[in-house]
């Protein structure tokens, strides 16, 4: 068979993997009241699953590729860049402490869920970007083996839209946008494959989109660590953060076994 007929099989893969996010997302439907408890675990389980994810697959992927000392140096590029966008956004925009639960705390609580929310979007959009290449290329030469690497990002997949899904639905209460922002963030790994398609696929390279996992990897761990767990913890369900990190990571690392 020509490579070129597999060209829509392996856009359609690709979206299926991509949009499964929106799996995840819709837990948010099931939720009939928010309670402090549940916004503690769920920021816990973001946590666990970025963490995870980051370490055991997008930085040790791109080292195999790179090696080492290159892959550290787009890690720690991908943390500086973040903390840096981090640092110019004005202290109003961008609060890290709260003193106290008056109206105007738990507004600027809601601001920085929405934005801790939105950060997880660009951060696991930008991962899907070049999962998206990574799915297409593999199904446009072989649709059985792009078949299951589809099916495993899938499963990944759920977990990473419940990480972008539940600050937005504890910032705003509104499930539609919890929804729609997750989906979004899905949607970077057909687009993927499209610019893989359309224009990236005459120059991307391996070491290209290793250097990018490994620089996701770094806005994911500065993410999980500056916004995700400190937040966690400010609502005082230590345990419970802990049990929702743990298993956010178990989630990840069964779906991981799968690849």
């Amino acid at each position: 068979m020509d490579v070129s007929e597999n060209v829509i099989p392996a856009l359609l893969l690709t979206a299926v993997a991509g949009l499964s996010t929106g799996i995840g997302s819709a837990i948010a439907y099931f939720i009939r009241k928010p309670k402090v408890i549940y916004l503690s675990f769920s920021l816990g389980f973001s946590a666990g699953v970025m963490i995870y994810i980051s370490f055991m697959e997008l930085l040790s992927s791109a080292m195999k590729t790179l090696g080492e000392f290159r892959s550290i140096i787009a890690f720690f590029v991908g943390i500086a860049v973040i903390g840096i966008i981090d640092i110019l956004i004005p202290e109003v925009e961008n609060p890290h402490e709260y003193k106290g639960l008056d109206d105007t705390s738990k507004q600027r609580t809601n601001e920085s869920l929405m934005r801790t929310g939105l950060l997880t979007a660009l951060a696991i959009g930008i991962h899907n970007f070049p999962e998206g290449l990574a799915t297409f290329g593999t199904a446009l030469t072989d649709v059985k083996l792009g078949l299951f690497i589809a099916i495993a990002i899938a499963i990944h997949n759920i977990p990473e839209g419940i990480s972008v899904s539940m600050p937005i639905f504890y910032a705003t209460g509104s499930k539609r946008k919890a929804f729609f922002y997750s989906f979004l963030s899905g949607v970077a790994e057909p687009v993927g494959a499209m610019v893989g398609y359309l224009i990236l696929m005459p120059f991307i390279s391996e070491n290209l989109i290793a250097c990018l996992l490994a620089f996701v990897a770094g806005i994911m761990i500065y993410i999980s660590m500056d916004e995700l767990l400190p937040m966690a913890h400010r609502y005082g369900h230590g345990h419970t953060v802990i049990a929702g990190i743990v298993l956010g990571m178990l989630v990840m690392a069964f779906g991981l076994l799968l690849l």
